[in-house]
C-alpha cells in the first residue's frame, strides 16, 4: 500500500500511517497527543490570527477544552492565572514570612550579607537573589506538585505566574519589615536593609509558591486574558 499525502475522506487527515509505536510525525505533532499538546497548538494559533474576533474565538475555544471534567495527571494541571491566585500567593507569603518577622537572626544574615564583599559587590546578597529566582522556579515548574502550563509569558519570556509568585512575595516582605517597624530598626546601611528584606523573600517565595499551585487551578478569569491585543479589531 502506497502513503499517500492526500486527505482521508474519512477522518480529514492526511495519509500513511505510523504504525502501533512508530515515531512520531513532525508535520503532524506527537504521536500521542494530550490535551496539553492541544492547549499549546491552540495558543499558537492565538499568536498567528490577525482578526480580533478570530483570536476571541480561539480564547473560547481554549476556555471551552481547559473546562472539560478531566481525571488523574489531567486533575492535577494548573492552565490559568488568575486574581484568586495572587491573593493565594499572598496569604502564603505572610504564613511563611511571619516567623522571621520576629527573629533577630535575620538582621545577623543581612549584616553578614553586606559585609561580605567582592571589588565592592556583596557577592553573597546576590548569591541568596539568585537562589531565590532559581527555587522558585524549580519549586512551581519542576518539584512536580501540580503539572503547570506556561501560557501568555511576559514579553514571550518571563512566566505570569513565576513573575506574580515573585513580585507579590517580595512586596508583601518589604512592607511587613516595613510596618513592623523591623526594616529600619538598629540604623542599619542600606545595604543591610535590603539584605533584611532579601532573607524574609526566602521564606515568603517559597510560601507564596506554595499556597498559589497546592490548592490546584483557581476559578475566575484568566488574567493571561488582558495580553493588550494592540492592533486588533474588536
Amino acid at each position: 500500500m502506497v502513503d499517500s499525502d492526500e486527505p482521508d475522506a474519512a477522518t480529514g487527515r492526511a495519509g500513511g500511517s505510523d504504525g502501533a509505536g512508530g515515531a512520531a510525525d513532525p508535520a503532524h505533532g506527537p504521536e500521542n497527543p494530550d490535551i496539553n499538546d492541544l492547549l499549546a497548538t491552540l495558543d499558537a494559533l492565538s499568536d498567528t490570527v490577525d482578526e480580533g474576533h478570530e483570536r476571541e474565538k480561539v480564547r473560547q475555544t481554549i476556555s471551552l477544552v481547559e473546562r472539560m471534567p478531566g481525571t488523574g495527571a489531567l486533575a492535577q494541571r494548573i492552565t490559568k492565572y488568575t486574581s484568586r491566585d495572587l491573593a493565594e500567593s499572598f496569604v502564603g507569603a505572610v504564613l511563611f514570612a511571619l516567623p522571621l518577622l520576629v527573629e533577630g537572626g535575620v538582621f545577623e544574615i543581612a549584616a553578614w550579607f553586606a559585609a561580605t564583599t567582592v571589588a565592592g559587590v556583596p557577592v553573597l546578597l546576590v548569591g541568596h537573589v539568585g537562589f531565590v529566582l532559581l527555587a522558585t522556579a524549580g519549586l512551581l515548574y519542576f518539584a512536580d506538585f501540580r503539572q503547570i502550563t506556561i501560557r501568555h509569558p511576559i514579553l514571550g519570556v518571563i512566566p505570569r505566574r513565576y513573575a506574580g509568585v515573585l513580585l507579590v512575595s517580595l512586596t508583601t516582605s518589604s512592607l511587613m519589615l516595613l510596618f513592623w517597624g523591623r526594616l529600619h530598626e538598629g540604623d542599619p546601611t542600606a545595604l543591610e536593609r535590603l539584605g533584611r528584606i532579601a532573607v524574609v523573600w526566602a521564606a515568603a517565595a517559597f510560601g507564596a509558591g506554595l499556597g498559589d499551585i497546592l490548592p490546584g487551578e483557581s476559578q475566575g478569569e484568566d488574567l493571561g486574558k488582558f495580553d493588550l491585543d494592540i492592533g486588533d479589531d474588536d
